[in-house]
């Protein structure tokens, strides 16, 4: 390859394609699941929570384990059997909503999904030279965020117009298009490490527990990762509270997937800048931004409706994302768009120098490990915040079922502009405040983790 140049091998481009169509699929589907779970499946709101939060941990962790079974059985055949997974599990949720299916169809999809990411990310790093890894990897990503945002943009038309459970049978046929496409057009080429498919089961798994068993001892790495839970868990909400937050304190023709797009359009446009602004700051330094403006984006979704009145809003503007029903930008949108600029905006700061900082607690050779592993960080976000949205939703934001039938009443006229919510929503935004503590008490605990390891570094540098 030249220095400049953007050609690569067709499997590169096969490759990104399906990385397109699988997060568009998946945010399509995962953006409404919590409230899927709920009004059509017919799981309360904490047993939601549990389901929701233990299905994204796992898929984080799975490919610790799928990726040494791709590596074993060959890219291609992993990769359309992955599809193949995925198109059976969105399938059977849409077709099958009830509890046992649902939850049978999503063990599918964390198998399908956990197989993807480490193969697709495997194909860029071998369609790639030293010298081309990044502009390749650039690319990726960006079809990472592209997919995310047309996922999220189709759900909301398709919940208003076919219901909540269309979605996921949208996300089986793009599975099944990505199948057919792989099957036609991804032929890898074979990877330096092809010997490890005669690699007895046995000795892969063992290699596997020996580098997680090193990752442990690696105690500034376990902290940092537990500690920037802190920051995902409150950037979870995304997917667990806010669509019922904002479905029942706003009203069904209010765009939860919409607002979620503001995230990766942060992201996007700021990432760049802010990195090229911080790049003199330590990385902890620039880590510490983040973890101290994230409880901001929970604050601000607390505080801010109740000193808002409704917006009118011009005609022209009525049929937009973020307009109500009844003609007017209603304040908990507001606040709402807000929080979720500061969290994408908080995130640039974090996501670059976590990885920058993990990479510098790897010894020589061991960089890849570490930073697969500083990624459990989402597994303990996903686990603790989905789980525990669940409690929230139902003690501050019930399920309007579960009301009585002149509270039911008195809630269906608020959402039509016609009265104030019920009693029972009078406190929806104490669930904000849980998270503001979360993200305080990460906050703090970067700050105790800074000051014990710079006396420790300073102790090991005078001796």
């Amino acid at each position: 390859m030249a220095a400049s140049s953007w050609r690569f091998p067709p499997a590169f481009w096969t490759a990104n394609v399906i990385e397109l169509c699988e997060r568009a699929a998946y945010y399509g589907w995962f953006i409404m699941l919590a409230p899927f779970l709920t009004d059509v499946v017919g799981y309360s709101d904490i047993q939601a929570g549990y389901i929701g939060g233990v299905f994204a941990a796992l898929l984080y962790l799975l490919p610790f384990l799928s990726g040494a079974f791709a590596d074993r059985v060959g890219y291609r055949r992993a990769l359309l059997l992955a599809l193949l997974l995925l198109a059976i599990g969105y399938g059977g949720i849409g077709l099958l909503p009830q509890k046992g299916w649902v939850l049978l169809s999503m063990l599918f999809v964390m198998a399908g999904g956990s197989l993807v990411k480490p193969i697709i990310t495997g194909t860029v790093a071998r369609s790639s030279d030293e010298a081309h890894r990044a502009r390749a990897f650039s690319l990726f990503y960006m079809m990472v965020n592209i997919g995310s945002f047309i996922g999220k943009s189709v759900a909301k038309p398709v919940r208003v117009s076919f219901g909540l459970s269309m979605m996921p049978l949208l996300s089986a046929a793009v599975a099944l298009v990505g199948l057919v496409v792989v099957a036609a057009l991804y032929f890898p080429q074979a990877g330096a490490d092809e010997s490890r498919k005669s690699t007895s089961l046995r000795a892969t798994w063992n290699h596997l527990v020996d580098d997680f068993t090193q990752v442990l001892k690696s105690g500034r790495l376990m902290a940092l990762v537990l500690i920037s839970a802190g920051f995902w868990i409150i950037q979870g909400q995304l997917y667990s509270s806010m669509p019922k937050y904002i479905l029942r304190l706003v009203g069904s023709d209010a765009s939860p997937e919409w607002y979620a797009n503001i995230n990766p359009i942060v992201v996007t446009l700021s990432v760049v800048p802010v990195t090229y602004l911080a790049r003199k700051l330590p990385p902890i330094a620039s880590i510490s931004i983040a973890l101290a403006m994230i409880p901001l984006s929970a604050a601000v979704v607390a505080v801010l409706p109740p000193l808002l009145g409704p917006m009118a809003l011009p005609t022209w503007l009525r049929v937009g994302p973020f307009a109500h029903g009844t003609g007017f930008l209603h304040p908990v949108t507001v606040a709402m768009v807000t929080g979720i600029a500061i969290q994408g905006l908080s995130e640039c700061f974090l996501s670059p120098r976590y990885l920058e900082y993990a990479s510098r607690l790897a010894p020589p050779g061991k960089e890849a490990l570490y930073l697969g592993y500083s990624h459990m960080n989402s597994f303990f976000s996903w686990l603790i915040g989905y789980i525990l949205s669940g409690y929230l939703i139902d003690a501050f934001c019930p399920d309007p079922a579960k009301l009585s039938a002149v509270d039911r009443a008195a809630h269906a006229a608020a959402l039509a502009g016609k009265g104030p919510l019920p009693a029972a929503y009078a406190h929806a935004h104490y669930l904000w405040w849980v998270f503001v503590g979360i993200g305080i008490a990460a906050f703090v605990c970067l700050l105790v983790f800074q000051a014990i390891t710079s006396r420790h570094d300073a102790r090991n540098a005078a001796e």
